[in-house]
């Protein structure tokens, strides 16, 4: 992706770099050559992306949790970025209603001591990640356009849409900007790929599973979601953030992007499950529990035309390859293979489309 050159030699901050996402934006910044700065909590226990990305070497990371204001403003007045990718949330739906507070606090005041410290140091550029949860969902079959209401009956989605309306704030009222787009805010969801080993998301619930042979529970089976690989939308973020700094996008275009994937891509929990199964290479019973503690919406669905049109962004990955990606990278990582090579493999592959 030749948009991607200017990245070479800028300083970029990444929040949430021992997450999940976080962690491949780094990997993928720093194959460009990015001087990265990340500012994250410690990886979680559990978690192995960070270090199996190699990215202690890689980047410069600083521990600090965002809520800090006083502690983030002093690295962001001393690192001085060219851009800010602002990713640090929790991210977990059901762990928002066992810690609504927690949730609250990092995804909205986390989000809007990022947005302050960068009105303060002037910051260039900001692309800021919420999530598509931050829509109201009202049961609608069809997309979600950036314009439509934000909300939610969830705690997290509540803190997105927070998050969201935080941004628009400080972007109508208190960042300076030219007659070019400087800041932007994105929205994706159900982002899978290799990595991730959080609790509560269906395919690393499905991976362990099946890796040591204990019982694969899922919940909401029908619950249809538009599954796309880590790398769709974070080669959305880092097609609109070259844009910002380039200057190339109008101020009078609205900053909010959608990246989902196609609608072939939208498949139901079961779909999925039994994918993994099949592309694993094993036969697995599935035991079905609906969980009444908390409510999931049955459909969500991002419109990408806004993204097509503006940025000439379009996914890449069809569902069978999504599935494929991420199976062959949990596979190569319990074969103990070079994990920064097959990474770096996939960027290759996917970058090649």
């Amino acid at each position: 992706m030749k948009e991607l050159e200017i990245y070479k030699n800028l300083k970029v901050v990444v929040t949430g770099s021992t997450g999940f996402k976080g962690s491949w934006l780094c990997f993928w910044l720093s194959s460009l050559k990015s001087n990265v700065v990340g500012i994250a909590l410690k990886p979680e226990p559990g978690s192995v992306i960070f270090d199996q990305l190699g990215l202690k070497k890689k980047i410069k990371q600083i521990y600090l949790d965002i809520n800090n204001f006083e502690k983030l403003n002093k690295v962001i007045k001393k690192e001085k970025p060219d851009i800010i990718f602002h990713l640090a949330a929790q991210s977990i739906v059901s762990l928002s209603f066992l810690k609504p507070t927690e949730t609250i606090m990092t995804n909205v005041l986390g989000s809007t001591n990022i947005l302050e410290t960068v009105r303060r140091n002037k910051v260039k550029n900001l692309v800021y990640i919420t999530s598509d949860k931050c829509y109201l969902n009202d049961g609608r079959s069809t997309a979600y356009y950036e314009n439509d209401i934000l909300g939610g009956e969830d705690p997290y989605s509540v803190s997105k849409a927070c998050a969201e309306l935080v941004f628009q704030t400080y972007f109508n009222s208190l960042l300076i900007n030219s007659e070019k787009l400087n800041y932007a805010t994105t929205r994706a969801g159900n982002v899978i790929g290799g990595g991730d080993m959080k609790k509560d998301r269906i395919v690393p619930d499905v991976i362990k599973s099946l890796k040591y042979n204990t019982e694969l529970v899922i919940r909401s089976p029908d619950s249809t979601r538009p599954w796309q690989h880590v790398l769709e939308p974070l080669s959305g973020y880092l097609l609109l953030g070259s844009l910002l700094i380039n200057k190339k996008l109008s101020y009078k275009l609205k900053p909010n992007w959608n990246f989902g994937p196609s609608t072939t891509n939208c498949k139901t929990v079961l779909q999925v499950t039994k994918k993994i199964i099949s592309i694993w290479g094993t036969k697995k019973n599935i035991t079905i529990k609906s969980n009444k503690k908390f409510k999931e919406a049955g459909l969500l669905m991002l419109n990408n035309k806004k993204a097509k049109k503006e940025l000439n962004w379009s996914p890449k990955l069809s569902f069978d390859e999504t599935i494929l990606m991420t199976v062959d990278w949990y596979k190569s990582f319990f074969k103990r293979k070079n994990i920064e090579r097959v990474s770096a493999e996939q960027i290759q592959y996917f970058s090649s489309k």
